[in-house]
């Protein structure tokens, strides 16, 4: 049977290979080796700075976090929840990080993490959904079909690899209207029953005369199917880091690294690499904690914090990585008080962090009030959009004004040390 443009489509969506939805969006996929086949193109070109967006998927508590230990209203709020002062690790004589996130707490005595207090956006949205699409378009007026830095890729004309996500899809931050990221899926390929890889690979080849966009999502298929070689490949060899320290590349078995460990692995590969890519969308999930919060929470942040503190570590050792700086965000804080089964319900506004050997370390804006407060929930002190212009002006070298949502216009947060 010969498959049309048209059929060829339609299978991909419904065989559930991992990335079809994107793809069929019209979002660039992109394997890891065509990705550092980029870095071929001369480095005085390239751009040096670079920025790495964080997305903790659920909303993150914040203030189990950051947490204001010295706050009576803190411990009445959620007495089973809350952490002993003695036991926080503190930033100063008021707010302390969680007890797991040791490395962070090195990383804030060095001057490399910034934390952004209360950040969020006017008139908060509690859906999961409604609330990371406002954070990731930076449009919380209306719904809009773009992101920010998709925006970005659109103003700048960029090529594909400017923006390259490592998550199973393309998240929306980086869809323009005329330019799209690229997706490179960490995991290969998910085939279901019955499909072989064989088969993938013959609905990879392109046809006569079909269009741009379905000719350039059949060879995201094979790309995909190298994808899947090339991780097989780095689980059983060793890749050597800067100084001549054998470090394991990319591993996905039992008791191996997290997910985001993984990604921000491959990210500091292309990095050292000389990519010429300018932005990394990487992810974690769970932090939806509505109930028995304390050990899972603590099992997020521990795998933030272990996978953080490392990349940042790594980035120091070169000169192409001193130039990276990371944004760790989630779409909404959780509500002040305890649920009654030992969890958090969705809120408001939470902490941004953001790290690197270029940060400026320390505390930006001002911790919201426990007491009062919006129907239970915490009054944003910093708009999001603030912490994004920032690092679109500081970063990217753009004007933040063009590609924030809703025409608004940016305050700079002194979070970086050079412009």
């Amino acid at each position: 049977m010969t498959m049309t443009p048209q059929t060829r489509r339609r299978f991909l969506l419904a065989s559930g290979v991992t990335a079809g939805a994107a793809l069929a969006a019209g979002a660039g996929g992109m394997g890891l080796a065509q990705l550092l086949r980029t870095a071929g193109q001369d480095r005085a070109d390239a751009p040096s700075k670079k920025l790495v967006l964080v997305t903790l998927y659920g909303g993150n508590d914040g203030l189990n976090t950051v947490v204001p230990y010295t706050d009576p209203a803190y411990h009445d709020a959620r007495p089973e929840l809350a952490y002993d002062p003695e036991k926080v690790l503190h930033l100063d004589d008021a707010l302390g990080l969680n007890p797991v996130m040791r490395g962070m707490k090195q990383l804030w005595d060095e001057k490399r993490l910034a934390v952004v207090l209360g950040a969020g956006y006017p008139r908060p949205d509690r859906s999961h959904f409604r609330s990371m699409d406002i954070w990731q378009t930076a449009s919380p007026a209306e719904p809009v079909t773009t992101g920010w830095v998709g925006r970005w890729l659109d103003g700048t004309k960029a090529a594909p690899e400017a923006a390259v996500s490592f998550e199973p899809v393309l998240p929306p931050v980086l869809a323009g209207e005329t330019r799209a990221g690229s997706c490179v899926n960490v995991g290969g390929l998910e085939l279901p029953p019955g499909i072989s890889a064989d088969a993938v690979a013959a609905l990879g080849r392109g046809e006569p005369g079909e269009p741009e966009l379905q000719a350039r999502a059949a060879r995201a298929y094979g790309d995909l199917l190298r994808v899947e070689q090339l991780v097989r490949d780095a689980e059983q060899h060793q890749s050597p880091t800067p100084g001549g320290v054998e470090q394991e590349v990319l591993t996905t078995g039992p008791g191996s690294r997290s997910v985001l460990e993984t990604q921000l692995a491959l990210v500091a590969r292309c990095v050292e690499a000389g990519v010429p890519t300018q932005v990394y969308s990487v992810s974690l999930d769970g932090f939806d904690t509505h109930a028995m919060e304390r050990a899972g929470h603590e099992s997020l942040l521990t795998r933030l914090d272990r996978a953080l503190s490392a990349f940042v570590a790594r980035m120091a050792r070169t000169e192409e990585g001193r130039q990276v700086t990371v944004v760790v965000y989630s779409e909404f804080g959780r509500r002040v008080r305890a649920n009654a089964s030992q969890g958090t319900d969705h809120g408001t506004a939470g902490p941004v962090f953001v790290l690197g050997p270029v940060v400026a370390g320390g505390l930006h804006g001002e911790q919201p009030s426990l007491t009062d407060l919006d129907d239970g929930d915490l009054k944003a002190t910093v708009d999001f959009r603030d912490v994004f212009g920032t690092v679109l002006a500081s970063v990217l070298d753009a004007e933040p004004d063009r590609y924030l949502g809703g025409g608004y216009r940016a305050t700079p947060l002194p979070l970086l040390t050079v412009d």
